[in-house]
């Protein structure tokens, strides 16, 4: 399991597998929650993250995967796409500071 403080969150990466575009609203939910924050998130395809993430969030079918091409980074898997509590979890932490573990 990794690690990381909340004020070395400088990307989100939400990572999907060719659906119905429910990631795509995950990840608009997220820059509306963060904005005014340092924090950017992007939406990529889970074999196709970028180097520089630095927390990646994906439904936990994918997050194998996201291990995978992403090691050392920390991952943070949901279960739901709307409403889930680890997303909150993460959005609470990035705001008010702490650590987030994946």
């Amino acid at each position: 399991m990794s690690t990381i403080e909340s004020k070395d969150v400088h990307k989100i990466v939400v990572a999907c597998d060719a659906g119905m575009g429910s990631s795509v609203m995950l990840a608009s939910q997220l820059r509306r929650q963060l904005k005014g924050s340092s924090v950017a998130v992007e939406h990529t395809p889970v074999n196709s993250i970028p180097t520089d993430a630095d927390v990646i969030l994906c439904h936990v079918g994918l997050a194998a995967r996201a291990r995978a091409t992403a090691p050392g980074v920390v991952l943070v898997p949901f279960q739901v796409f709307i409403g889930d509590p680890a997303v909150t979890r993460l959005v609470t932490t990035i705001k008010n500071g702490g650590t987030i573990n994946g």
